[in-house]
């Protein structure tokens, strides 16, 4: 039981700058660049999936959280959310360097993440152009957190604010899931994702989906260990974006708009990850 506090506490602390940085330039933004800067954010909004997708391939926790508040309060689109969420990949990159894995082949992974990153969001906010809301999403979240932002409140005690409702929804999931995982959930995995065509990736794919980064330690590490095939471990991985999905949840009101942006996490990940599989076997 001390390991998986111990563990939830580090996963939950690594966020916390992510967290009240995010929410201190979303203050400024409400404070300071009203309406304006988020005119141009609008505008500028067509490259946002290009490069969400390759911030969101450094290997850490935060940036995936850091991305929901943000879509929360409207100030990047959908396509660039998921852009982020695609190329995320937790824990995996460390896990591979430990691993000795072929540096070659570490490229090819974080190229190929990204490039699905980019070209997802790139569509996503082509076909699913942002709608032109009349009030102000960052305003609405500060207002749902009683934070009395424009109320003679400082931007840093009102970030504090956001912070630590956030961080404590996130401490009190993730202590869960550590639990689930520390009572043999790693080996039941294990044997559900064994390399099996088509039904690896779908059920990586749901692995994926687990709002912790525990899930990316799993995947790589069965695909270090030669018991899932590299579609699998893809497909999990583009699924997944770590606490990401908890702060989604969380910080955006629309629940079905946030199914929506599961299932289509889900979708692409088992998508690619099947195409990916069968191109290594038919070019091998």
């Amino acid at each position: 039981m001390i390991e998986i506090i111990e563990h939830t506490l580090l996963d939950s602390v690594k966020l916390v700058p992510f967290l009240f940085l995010t929410y201190l330039v979303m203050e400024w933004l409400e404070h300071k660049a009203g309406s304006r800067t988020n005119t141009f954010i609008k505008k500028s909004g067509k490259f946002g999936p290009v490069v969400g997708s390759l911030l969101g391939a450094v290997p850490q926790c935060g940036f995936s959280t850091a991305a929901s508040n943000l879509y929360a309060g409207r100030v990047i689109t959908v396509g660039t959310l998921i852009a982020i969420f695609l190329s995320t990949s937790d824990e995996m990159l460390p896990i591979l360097i430990s691993e000795a894995v072929s540096p070659d082949l570490i490229l090819k992974i974080l190229g190929i993440k990204v490039v699905i990153g980019m070209v997802a969001g790139l569509l996503i906010d082509l076909l699913l152009p942002a709608k032109q809301e009349e009030h102000d999403h960052i305003h609405e979240m500060c207002e749902h957190d009683h934070c009395n932002c424009g109320q003679g409140k400082s931007i840093f005690y009102s970030a504090l604010v956001h912070t630590a409702r956030i961080g404590l929804f996130v401490v009190i999931i993730t202590f869960a899931l550590n639990l689930i995982l520390h009572s043999g959930g790693e080996e039941v995995l294990a044997d559900l994702l064994s390399d099996m065509p088509v039904v690896g990736p779908l059920i990586a794919g749901l692995v994926g989906l687990i709002p912790n980064c525990a899930a990316s330690v799993v995947l790589t590490r069965l695909y270090v260990e030669g018991m899932m095939s590299l579609g699998s471990m893809l497909a999990g991985l583009l699924a997944g974006a770590g606490a990401g999905v908890l702060v989604l949840f969380k910080t955006n009101a629309d629940r079905k708009e946030n199914l929506k942006i599961l299932g289509i996490l889900y979708g692409i990940g088992v998508l690619s990850g099947i195409i990916i599989d069968f191109c290594f076997k038919l070019f091998a």
